[in-house]
């Protein structure tokens, strides 16, 4: 809560120069009336922040620009009054054809002038580049760089003692429109029918959490079967990825989810419906595709990757993270494409 001001700004300056700019929400009625001043509020302070910035160091060099469409806009005034250029990293799965949310006129318009005027777009996976370019966002130097996974705190442990149950964990938003979990109950429930040596936790919080829980317990899966272990971050996430045997999800849409990614630094193979870019980093040595929706192939290639969890080596999948998905590698495909657009032409 802000009292008496409309923002606030925390410097942080953990050997990087940072700004952080928070405004106070509005809740005026008519709801249309608190879009606008919130807006307003939105852009004036990203407009403060640069002034800041200018004053305490100098004009920025490149302008990087994460999930369209009201940044993108900020970006966009500033290479035209400062001459700042900017790129764009989308995440994004409005663009899919799967989820369909890309709407309005407005938004469309000034979407792709802002795409069109970047020096780079860069989508997290090759199907999102292909997706936005079906949508019209026209840009010449589209780049496909990644999600980064911290390699240093997703870690895998190789040698593991010799579990009573094969464990299996899912991590999601708790959105079940998308992440499908009533699917994965009700595939756990027949799973259950016909083996005893399994367990699914389930790690996050969100939207459907309580519905879904609640037919857990229908199920009678709770507490046998099932876990809900709730909200978890940083280290206590970490250690709950790298005593797991397998990573499951059944979403309906996604693009590169990044608990993939940690999975895959922990050393834990994935089974996951084939959605979005997911099989452009999901070959058989990591894991295993299915068809979204599909309960029965869901069903039976879980059942055939925990009898043959051995078939995979956890050395051969954090390999793949750490020449993927690292700091290091991702971080090298930035700052070449930094220099080459802030170049002198």
């Amino acid at each position: 809560q802000l009292r008496g001001k409309s923002y606030e700004v925390v410097r942080d300056d953990k050997g990087l120069f940072t700004i952080r700019i928070y405004f106070k929400k509005s809740n005026l009625k008519p709801s249309f009336l608190a879009n606008f001043i919130n807006l307003y509020r939105f852009m004036i302070c990203h407009l403060r922040g640069f002034k800041m910035m200018r004053q305490e160091r100098r004009k920025a060099d490149l302008l990087h620009v994460h999930v369209l469409t009201r940044l993108g806009v900020i970006a966009l005034i500033n290479k035209i009054f400062n001459k700042t250029p900017y790129v764009i990293t989308e995440h994004w799965t409005r663009y899919l054809p799967t989820t369909d949310t890309y709407h309005g006129a407005l938004r469309k318009f000034l979407t792709r002038i802002v795409v069109k005027n970047a020096s780079a777009v860069m989508p997290v996976t090759a199907n999102l580049r292909d997706a936005m370019i079906d949508n019209r966002l026209v840009n010449n130097n589209y780049v496909v760089i990644p999600n980064v996974v911290n390699v240093e705190l997703f870690t895998p442990k190789y040698e593991k003692p010799l579990p009573s149950k094969k464990k299996m964990v899912h991590l999601s938003c708790f959105t079940d429109k998308q992440k499908n979990i009533s699917g994965i109950l009700r595939v756990m429930q027949r799973l259950s029918k016909k083996r005893d040596d399994f367990e699914l936790t389930f790690i996050g919080d969100g939207e459907d959490f309580d519905e879904m829980k609640s037919m857990s317990d229908d199920f009678g899966l709770t507490g046998k079967v099932v876990m809900f272990a709730g909200l978890k971050e940083n280290k206590e996430l970490a250690e709950m990825l790298s005593d797991a045997d397998l990573m499951i999800m059944f979403s309906n849409f996604e693009n590169l989810p990044v608990v993939i990614l940690e999975s895959y630094a922990s050393g834990v193979p994935v089974v996951s419906t084939r959605v979005g870019g997911i099989h452009e980093h999901l070959s058989p040595q990591l894991g295993k595709l299915t068809k979204p929706g599909d309960e029965d192939e869901f069903l039976e290639t879980l059942d055939e990757v925990l009898n043959n969890l051995n078939q995979y080596q956890g050395k051969e999948i954090r390999e793949y993270a750490e020449n993927h998905f690292s700091n290091e590698v991702i971080g090298n495909s930035l700052f070449d494409l930094y220099t080459k657009v802030t170049q002198p032409k």
